[in-house]
């Protein structure tokens, strides 16, 4: 089973191997790890959006280990994998549910086309999968696709959708969806938002309007904010997280369409700027391939390693 987990996270990350291990096996057939070298292995690095910080650590790495020494492209992609996985390994935490929060509210946010949606309805049904009872909140009521999108999850999950007409308030909604939450004791309720970004004021507005509400049922909520991040934008992701933490408290990061980039590197980016909780991946449209992030797993499919180090 593991190594059928890590084939698909492999294959979804692909595009991303393709770019950084075919760079490795281009400036490392067999040479020694000179200036020269690793100016070019800092480049492709940052080519592959793990960022200056990020790029930076790893040279600082194998100039201290491995300066002047012969090197292959295999020694490289390890040694590579094994500082990936050191940063990444910090922010490698799943969402855990607080069992004496009935139900843990958790508010999903992000920009418009990261997958926000999808991402509630594949957390709706691993939660039905565990037994847990979710009820889902379609917050993003100036897309009526988001609405139909959100109810389609909830018939397949079997989880109640609290939805309004277009335009409703998407705070009144999710007071509506917490009463009703707690009166059926929902294990989870997870909060769709909208993401227009262009008008970031009202935005900022609406977000806080709806933690205001929910504070008026539970002053503790919401007990997790979530922020949905698009991997094919790259380095645009590194902003996205900077405007969210403005407006909210984000919690922890979500990472969606690994399987359509070959900017894979910009999760070490986030983690070695915010160190924000990486709770999950996307790695396909399945429901399964929202998949919780392993740190190790992650570092070797990123720079092409062909299995999972014995354990």
């Amino acid at each position: 089973m593991a190594l059928g987990v890590f084939s698909r996270l492999k294959q979804g990350l692909s595009r991303s191997t393709q770019q950084l291990s075919g760079g490795i096996s281009a400036v490392f057939r067999q040479r020694r790890l000179d200036d020269a070298a690793l100016e070019e292995l800092e480049d492709l690095l940052i080519s592959a959006d793990l960022g200056t910080e990020a790029a930076g650590r790893v040279i600082a790495m194998f100039r201290r280990s491995r300066f002047g020494k012969e090197v292959t492209d295999e020694e490289i992609r390890q040694s590579l994998a094994a500082e990936i996985a050191g940063i990444l390994a910090p922010v490698a935490r799943p969402l855990e549910l607080d069992p004496a929060k009935q139900p843990h509210v958790v508010l999903v946010v992000g920009v418009n086309g990261t997958g926000k949606t999808t991402t509630i309805g594949k957390l709706a049904l691993q939660y039905r999968e565990q037994g847990k009872r979710p009820v889902l909140v379609a917050g993003d009521t100036f897309r009526a696709a988001a609405v139909e999108q959100l109810q389609i999850w909830g018939e397949r999950v079997g989880a109640p959708v609290v939805a309004g007409g277009a335009g409703a308030d998407p705070a009144g909604l999710a007071f509506d969806a917490l009463t009703r939450a707690q009166a059926e004791r929902a294990d989870v309720l997870l909060i769709d938002t909208a993401g227009r970004l262009h008008n970031k004021a009202a935005l900022m507005e609406e977000l806080r309007k709806i933690i205001r509400v929910l504070r008026k049922q539970d002053p503790s909520a919401p007990h997790s904010v979530l922020l949905v991040l698009d991997a094919t934008t790259g380095q645009n992701a590194v902003q996205q997280v900077r405007v969210f933490k403005e407006m909210v408290e984000v919690t922890g990061l979500v990472v969606t369409k690994l399987d359509g980039s070959a900017r894979g590197g910009i999760v070490v980016a986030l983690a070695e700027t915010f160190g924000l909780p990486v709770h999950a991946v996307g790695v396909g449209e399945q429901a399964g391939d929202l998949r919780p992030f392993d740190a190790a797993e992650f570092a070797q499919g990123l720079v092409g390693i062909q299995a999972p180090a014995a354990s």
